[in-house]
C-alpha cells in the first residue's frame, strides 16, 4: 500500500516522539509499504525568528512570510529539520532521502491570494511525482519539507497539511496520516470525534469549535478525500506505534476524517 504521513508539531520538537514516529515509519515501510514524510517544522521556525528578533504572526493558521521570515524557513524546514527527520529514519535502519518541495519541481507553487496579503505563502499549483517513484523505487523513503518553487522563480511557504493532501493526492496513496500534538479533533462536549464526515466540518468552523491551525488541516483531509484518497486520519504522535496496524485493524485513537 502507499502511505502518506505528515508529521508536525512536537513530533519534530521531542526527541523521543521523533524517535518513536521514526520506528512506525521504518516499520511501515519494512512491511512492503511505500511510505512518503511531508513535514512542517512551525515550531522550530517560530524559535529561529524569535532569536532574529522576528515576531511571528499567523492569520487563519498560517504564517505571514516575508522574504526574512521565507529565507529563514528554507533555511530550518528544508535544512535542520529535514535531515534530523532523515537521520531518525536512518537509525532504524531506513534509507531515506530528504528534499524540498521544490527539488525536482515535484511540488509547484503560485502564490497564494489572500486578504491580508500573507507574502511568500504559496499553493500547490503542479505536481510530478517522479522522483518520489524513482526514490521508493530505491527502496527509500522520501521526506519532503514543507517548502515549493514557484513558477516566478521564488520560493514559497507551503502548509505542510495542504502539501501533505497534494502529496496524497498526486502519488493516489491509499491512506494520509496526520500525526499532530493534539488527540484529534474535539466536538462541542470537548470529546474527541472518532469519526468525523465532510458534512460536519462547516458547522464546526462556523461555531469555531475547530480553529487556528485545526482549520488547514481539515481542509487538507477534505482535498485529499475528494481526490481519491481512500482513508484519512489525524492521529496523535503519542500513538505513533499504532501507524503500521492502521489498515489491519481497529485503531481507537485520534480522528477519522471520511467523506460520509
Amino acid at each position: 500500500m502507499k502511505y502518506v504521513v505528515k508529521l508536525g508539531g512536537a513530533s519534530l520538537e521531542d526527541k523521543r516522539l521523533l524517535h518513536a514516529c521514526g520506528k512506525a515509519i521504518a516499520e511501515l515501510a519494512a512491511d512492503g509499504n511505500q511510505v512518503a514524510v511531508v513535514h512542517g517544522g512551525g515550531v522550530q521556525l517560530t524559535k529561529t525568528l524569535a532569536q532574529m528578533g522576528k515576531v511571528s504572526e499567523f492569520i487563519s493558521g498560517l504564517r505571514v512570510t516575508d522574504a526574512e521570515t521565507r529565507d529563514a524557513a528554507l533555511m530550518v524546514l528544508a535544512g535542520r529539520v529535514n535531515k534530523s527527520l532523515v537521520a531518525a529514519l536512518g537509525s532504524h535502519g531506513q534509507a531515506a532521502v530528504g528534499l524540498s518541495g521544490g527539488d525536482g519541481h515535484v511540488f509547484r507553487a503560485r502564490k497564494k491570494k489572500t486578504n491580508p496579503d500573507l507574502g511568500f505563502v504559496g499553493e500547490i499549483a503542479a505536481a510530478d511525482p517522479r522522483w518520489l517513484d524513482a526514490i521508493w523505487t530505491m527502496g527509500a523513503v522520501p521526506v519532503i519539507s514543507s517548502i515549493a518553487l514557484g513558477f516566478d522563480g521564488e520560493y514559497y511557504n507551503i502548509n505542510a497539511d495542504e502539501m501533505a493532501a497534494a502529496c496524497a493526492i498526486c502519488t493516489k496513496a491509499d491512506a494520509l496520516v496526520f500525526l499532530t500534538d493534539v488527540p484529534g479533533v474535539k466536538g462541542a462536549d470537548g470529546n474527541v470525534m472518532r469519526w468525523l464526515t465532510l458534512a460536519q466540518i462547516p458547522a464546526l468552523e462556523k461555531q469555531q469549535i475547530v480553529s487556528g491551525g485545526m482549520l488547514p488541516k481539515l481542509n487538507a483531509c477534505r482535498d485529499a478525500l475528494l481526490h481519491g484518497v481512500k482513508r484519512v486520519r489525524i492521529l496523535p504522535a503519542e500513538e505513533a506505534a499504532q501507524l503500521p496496524d492502521l489498515i489491519s485493524t481497529r485503531v481507537n485513537y485520534g480522528t477519522e476524517v471520511m467523506v460520509a
